[in-house]
């Protein structure tokens, strides 16, 4: 077996781990009596995570963990990888600057780094500092060679070789003052949209629902943004949503939404209101939680032509048979393992010579 087979061996098991674990968390306190230590210590850890950042709910963490499972299988780990003709042997130092807005959002870039045979030297987010680790030390377990591989820092990065780091358009100007010297991939803000006609199915809206409610619209897959026909029915929309109403009953979320919605009212902007989520005209892409932001059009290949001159400010574009990279209604959250973020394919980036 090559290392690089031992190294896909390695994440075949963790995904098997992460889909047992699931299994387990779905029965545990009920059918399942044989408890697992392992499980029980990743129980343990999904909980502090939760105390360390309000917004990681054990939902939340166990769906990231189910979307992981079901990735790190052979041979669809095979089939990605395959693309690269030569993985290189020349390991490099890659610094991963990790952000913490929701569970495991820097684990592409960390499973990436380790196939490609290189050491990652990760900075965690304050926002997210067990749950990596955690994973970290059962990947060592069950391959040794990644003992060497994985080094986790608190303080300045001095040594490196190469550098992902992922932040806001605020952090990325240092990032790139701080690393600009190395070959990097700096990550700034970005958000997603969704593009309707009015010819939706209540089906396709309400699995929209999962595109803008799910890690409670924090990541950059997060549809944050609607574009809409001129006189577009918004009380269809809103009945779609209906099933979501519960997420008002996280008190991080609902902190959010009676904040946010005070602001809109004392500065007399219009929006309209479901008792859980905000809709309010605004050109902007990043909207503030609890609310998504929504601009009409008059064309779709003047919007079209919109959405491409703004590309950069975008990750995923929720439609249905209007765009050649679009994402079906419900999916942005279960990105394969050749969807990089930004568009940047890390595995390219990583094999390249210094």
């Amino acid at each position: 077996m090559t290392a690089l087979q031992h190294r896909l061996e390695a994440f075949v098991k963790l995904g098997t781990m992460f889909q047992e674990f699931c299994d387990y968390h779905s029965q545990n306190n009920s059918v399942n009596k044989n408890l697992n230590p392992l499980f029980q210590e990743f129980s343990e850890v999904i909980v502090l995570a939760g105390h360390h950042n309000g917004w990681f709910t054990e939902e939340n963490i166990v769906h990231s963990l189910k979307i992981w499972g079901n990735l790190l299988q052979k041979e669809k780990l095979e089939i990605w990888i395959s693309g690269y003709p030569k993985i290189q042997n020349e390991p490099k130092l890659v610094a991963l600057i990790m952000a913490g807005n929701i569970p495991l959002v820097g684990f592409h870039d960390f499973m990436t780094t380790l196939i490609t045979g290189n050491k990652a030297v990760i900075k965690l987010s304050s926002n997210d500092k067990v749950l990596l680790p955690f994973i970290a030390n059962y990947l060592i377990k069950i391959e040794p060679l990644f003992q060497e591989k994985i080094v986790f820092v608190d303080g300045l990065l001095t040594e490196f070789d190469a550098v992902i780091a992922t932040g806001s358009d605020n952090t990325s100007r240092y990032f790139e003052y701080y690393f600009g010297k190395k070959p990097n991939i700096i990550r700034k803000n970005r958000n997603s949209v969704a593009v309707l006609t009015g010819n939706e199915t209540t089906t396709q809206l309400t699995a929209l629902g999962e595109d803008i409610f799910r890690y409670y619209g924090l990541g950059c897959r997060s549809v944050s943004k609607l574009f809409v026909p001129r006189n577009y029915n918004f009380d269809v929309f809103f009945i779609s949503l209906i099933g979501f109403g519960s997420i008002i009953n996280q008190i991080k979320y609902a902190n959010n939404y009676d904040y946010n919605k005070a602001v809109y009212l004392m500065s007399e902007f219009q929006f309209l209101d479901n008792g859980f989520l905000m809709l309010k005209e605004d050109a902007s892409y990043a909207s503030p939680i609890a609310t998504v932001f929504y601009e009409f059009y008059d064309s779709l290949e003047e919007l079209k032509g919109n959405i491409e001159s703004n590309k950069h400010k975008i990750q995923c574009v929720v439609s249905q048979s209007l765009f050649d990279d679009e994402i079906p209604f419900g999916q942005t959250q279960q990105p394969d393992l050749g969807d990089y973020a930004d568009g940047v394919d890390t595995v390219e980036f990583l094999l390249k010579k210094s």
